[in-house]
């Protein structure tokens, strides 16, 4: 009877999602809109099995790259990982069915055991798809048409890194934006450090629109987000090693302020707390911790969190409450404004991709393909733990009423039937 009541409310809850209105550019770019990993859907299911996928789609080569949505299409990259060979994929939201796959030979070089060829999210508007990748040699960004043609290519340049590339693009205004990070430290003797940019080209046609020099320390993969402050003007956020936290007008790029934040490598995003900007630094050795920087007329760091910081996965907020998913499978909720814990609990698995939020429920894929589900709420709920048959370092899309997955080498829907 318990068995029939959960499928029952399953079933109630996909019904009510397959009528719930649909905004069809509401995934477009990695961690959702503006970065923030927070969905418009109100509510979804909690727990599910395999026998509740729409469909599950085997996609070739491997990737951690993480899907984004227009309207009833699917995009994603993946890749050959002995050749690097690049895939770019369109498929059809509501079957699974592969609409279009575009093949671009690469170089296979070094990364870090934990990287692919495919880390990159892409980026998405009406018109076009934003892709890019990188060999020691070229930095690669290109855009696409929703029928897969392609509409203009660039070479930004060698790529100098010892993990490999994983930095993914965005977009302002009619501009793509790209955080172009190189490695200057722990270089091999007759390397010469990479040259860093923060970089925005026109959408149509691929014509740089401006450049900003950023200092090369350690490779950055920070993707960056809009700031908007009460009054001001937007404002493009991003961190790294050498400038630290630090704001730019996205219409010039010129630099309104930077805060010296960190010592160690950044990978995650940032997250906006009203005038309160979060960011964090660190490495596979531990010593993570996260600043919040106040984005007031003088910016500063407002308070610092040392235990269980993460690493890798971005944060996400609810109603003033932030929670921090560290890499080694610590869940903590704290105040976004002072840093108070309120809770941590350690799920006792592994983390590299990111939580996003629907309503009052987090989701999370851990690396063996697990999704947790946490309540976003000021007391500890696990709610669910959903396995996918399959590893993952991905982060979860949500659109139309559905959310996308991804693992190594298959993408899986789950959510509303029909819209």
């Amino acid at each position: 009877m318990q068995r029939l009541t959960k499928q029952f409310v399953f079933l109630v809850l996909l019904s009510f999602l397959a009528s719930a209105p649909v905004t069809g550019q509401e995934w477009t770019r990695f961690h959702g809109p503006n970065g923030q990993g927070v969905s418009s859907l109100k509510s979804f299911p909690a727990k599910w099995a395999e026998k509740d996928f729409n469909w599950k789609v085997k996609l070739p080569g491997i990737g951690h790259s993480s899907p984004v949505i227009w309207g009833d299409k699917v995009f994603l990259i993946s890749a050959d990982p002995k050749k690097a060979t690049r895939y770019v994929l369109c498929i059809a939201a509501t079957t699974g069915k592969i609409i279009w796959q575009k093949q671009y030979a690469s170089q296979a070089h070094h990364l870090h055991v934990r990287s692919s060829f495919a880390s990159s999210t892409p980026t998405v508007d009406a018109e076009r798809l934003y892709v890019a990748w990188s060999t020691p040699t070229e930095t690669t960004l290109k855009a696409l048409d929703h029928n897969g043609n392609e509409q203009w290519s660039l070479d930004l340049g060698r790529w100098q890194s010892q993990h490999g590339f994983g930095t993914s693009p965005v977009l302002y205004g009619d501009m793509v934006i790209l955080s172009n990070s190189q490695q200057a430290n722990q270089l091999k003797p007759g390397q010469k450090p990479g040259v860093s940019f923060l970089m925005a080209f026109d959408r149509k046609t691929g014509k740089e629109r401006w450049r900003l020099p950023r200092l090369s320390v350690n490779v950055c993969y920070t993707a960056p987000c809009i700031y908007s402050p009460k009054g001001g003007k937007p404002q493009l956020i991003c961190y790294n090693t050498g400038n630290g936290m630090f704001s730019v007008d996205p219409e010039t790029g010129a630099e309104n302020w930077a805060v010296e934040a960190f010592t160690m490598r950044t990978v995650s995003s940032p997250i906006i707390a009203g005038d309160l900007i979060f960011g964090s630094t660190g490495s596979g050795g531990g010593g993570n911790y996260i600043v919040m920087v106040r984005a007031s007329s003088e910016p500063k760091i407002a308070y610092r969190i040392t235990r269980q910081a993460p690493y890798v996965p971005t944060p996400v907020l609810r109603d003033g409450l932030m929670f921090l998913w560290s890499d080694k499978g610590f869940v903590t909720c704290v105040d976004s404004q002072d840093g108070k814990e309120h809770w941590k609990k350690r799920l006792d698995t592994a983390f590299s991709g990111s939580p996003i939020r629907v309503g009052d429920k987090m989701f999370c894929m851990d690396e063996e393909g697990v999704v947790f589900v946490v309540a976003a709420e000021k007391e500890f709920k696990l709610l669910a733990k959903n396995p996918l048959g399959e590893a993952s370092r991905s982060t979860p899309a949500v659109s139309g009423g559905r959310m996308f997955l991804r693992t190594y080498s298959h993408l899986i829907c789950v959510g509303a039937k029909s819209l």
